[in-house]
């Protein structure tokens, strides 16, 4: 969940594995994935730190629980990552979230991922 301020000073928390797109157009604009839309404040790329930040967090916290129960194995954990990478990329691909023109790069990234 990322902090961020509505136009009329509103602050809110919005849960970023909700949003689909972020555009800046004059406001930046956060589409979330079931088409609501949000105007914040936030540049867009401080809205994509805010994501990145967030998602670190949540990464450095995962690795330091299963460090601590010693369960966790380096080459497994990454070998998870790039397959759940390439069925969301499927996944997104088959739902239409993708967006027109872009099932190309979708489905090279699902290539790149296999090899």
């Amino acid at each position: 969940m990322i902090e961020l301020t509505r136009l009329n000073g509103q602050v809110m928390v919005v849960n970023c594995d909700l949003i689909k797109y972020v555009e800046s157009s004059p406001d930046t604009m956060l589409t979330l994935i079931h088409g609501e839309k949000i105007v914040v404040s936030e540049p867009c790329d401080e809205v994509v730190s805010r994501i990145s930040a967030y998602r670190t967090t949540f990464l450095i916290n995962v690795f330091a629980q299963l460090s601590r129960s010693g369960a966790i194995d380096l080459v497994n954990v990454a070998a998870g990552a790039a397959g759940l990478r390439a069925m969301s990329a499927d996944q997104a691909l088959h739902s239409g979230e993708l967006p027109d023109g872009s099932e190309g790069a979708a489905q090279q990234r699902r290539r790149r991922n296999e090899q």
